[in-house]
């Protein structure tokens, strides 16, 4: 069975801390909930100013910028991105996406499962 949705009806999470994460929310559109075994489909929205953690994992993932633009940092390289622009994090390079513009910056993030433990 095929499973559709609209982003705006799913709830976001709001992940600002004020430490390392500011104005990031996040929607998971497509994980185990829908019945995705493998991979999880999330929607993240940074206001302006807004940047995730710098950070690292074990598991690359897949980026696509719906709109705004970005700033992608990973170690001294700062790779400018924008709407219509794609992005391949390998596992294990550190990173973090920035908003570099004065609107919200959109982007899908698709992860291997265990890049989204709660799905």
């Amino acid at each position: 069975m095929i499973i559709t949705g609209r982003s705006a009806d799913v709830p976001p999470r709001d992940l600002h801390d004020g430490k390392t994460v500011f104005h990031v929310k996040k929607r998971v559109l497509i994980g185990p909930a829908q019945g995705a075994r493998n991979y999880v489909m999330r929607l993240f929205t940074l206001g302006k100013g807004g940047m995730t953690p710098y950070h690292t994992h074990p598991w690359e993932h897949e980026v696509f910028i719906v709109q705004g633009k970005c700033l992608i940092k990973s170690g001294m390289e700062e790779i400018p991105v924008a709407a219509g622009d794609f992005a391949f994090v390998p596992p294990n390079e550190a990173h973090q996406f920035v908003n570099a513009g004065d609107e919200p910056l959109e982007f899908i993030c698709v992860v291997p499962k265990e890049g989204e433990p709660t799905g």
